[in-house]
């Protein structure tokens, strides 16, 4: 309550203060692309960051839920339940594309300022898996659970099954089978699994990650979605990093911890991001998985600074703060998919 009432004091300062809010808003998604990331400085917080184009709306949900001095971490489940329950995001949720054998899974992680995190992983018939992820974070002694546990304690937490298995999906599945060759293939339409990272008015950080994960792949596998340390990290003394892409390769790496602790040395963002990404090239250069790798991190600071990279270009995110409002940014990258 204490925090809750620190945000509506700062929201009550001024006009000022609302109308950053309000940049935010629906209008905000008009605001045009940067080619660029915009010069790292200090920004007004707070700032919401996350991954591809559905994080525009994520992102405005999100800014509505602080607005109404909700915490950090409620903002990022209000944010990221926008893309699991729509049906057009078709790495995420409701929609997801599903496995081999036509079945969606899912996998979902959340952390707070605390450090304090909960996971899902390879869930199935639960339409909001980051929902379920604040459940186990709360309410069991544990970080993540998985498979039909999972499934288990949703249920017993009050979540309805649902088939997550949309007519669009379903055909996409049946046509994939008459060939049934597997290749992990990231940027098409432009989404991936969608990763969010606000620090609130008060500076203080919440992450979380949601996605149906690689289609096609085998019943049972879990990417760095879930995993807390790959997916997702943060550390709130110094910021807070999350992946995309191809999830073996961040898994390998641990990603989002490496570029959090490359901040704590003193890199920025963007710098941070590159870094883990130059990694992961120089340890799959060789690699069987090199020829449709892609991986992304977008990271913030404690101060505010954001940034992000990834591997081949496409990649993109959305940023939200009071002085820019809502719109979509393209990161640097090391290579083209031509190389």
């Amino acid at each position: 309550m204490s925090s809750r009432r620190k945000f509506i004091k700062k929201a009550a300062l001024g006009s000022v203060a609302l109308s950053a809010f309000s940049a935010c808003g629906a209008q905000a998604a008009e605001a045009i692309s940067a080619n660029k990331t915009i010069p790292l400085k200090p920004v007004k917080k707070p700032v919401i960051i996350s991954t591809w184009n559905h994080g525009l709306a994520a992102n405005e949900a999100a800014w509505n839920a602080l607005k109404i001095g909700d915490s950090g971490i409620s903002a990022i489940e209000t944010g990221l339940k926008i893309s699991e329950a729509d049906p057009k995001v078709r790495s995420v949720g409701y929609g997801g594309l599903p496995d081999r054998e036509g079945k969606v899974t899912l996998d979902a992680c959340i952390m707070d300022q605390n450090s304090d995190c909960g996971s899902v992983s390879f869930l199935q018939d639960i339409k909001h898996p980051i929902s379920v992820a604040r459940k186990v974070l709360e309410e069991t002694p544990h970080v993540m659970l998985t498979g039909k546990g999972a499934q288990d304690f949703a249920l017993a937490q009050g979540f309805k099954k649902e088939n997550l298995l949309t007519a669009e999906s379903e055909k996409a599945w049946k046509n994939w089978l008459e060939k049934s060759k597997y290749q992990p293939v990231i940027n098409i339409e432009n989404h991936d699994t969608i990763s969010m990272l606000i620090i609130d008015a008060d500076g203080n950080l919440s992450g979380g990650c949601t996605t149906s994960g690689a289609a096609w792949k085998m019943h049972g596998r879990v990417g760095d979605s879930p995993i807390i340390g790959a997916g997702l990290f943060l550390d709130n003394e110094v910021g807070g990093a999350a992946a995309t892409g191809l999830g073996e390769a961040v898994i390998r790496t641990a990603g989002s911890a490496m570029v959090v602790e490359l901040m704590r040395q003193g890199k920025s963002p963007n710098e941070a991001c590159k870094i883990i990404v130059e990694r992961i090239y120089n340890k799959h250069k060789n690699h069987k998985d090199m020829p449709y790798l892609q991986v992304g991190f977008i990271a913030v600071n404690k101060q505010g600074e954001y940034g992000g990279y990834s591997l081949r270009g496409g990649f993109n995110f959305a940023i939200c703060d009071g002085e820019n409002g809502n719109r979509m940014e393209k990161p640097d990258f090391k290579m083209t998919w031509k190389d």
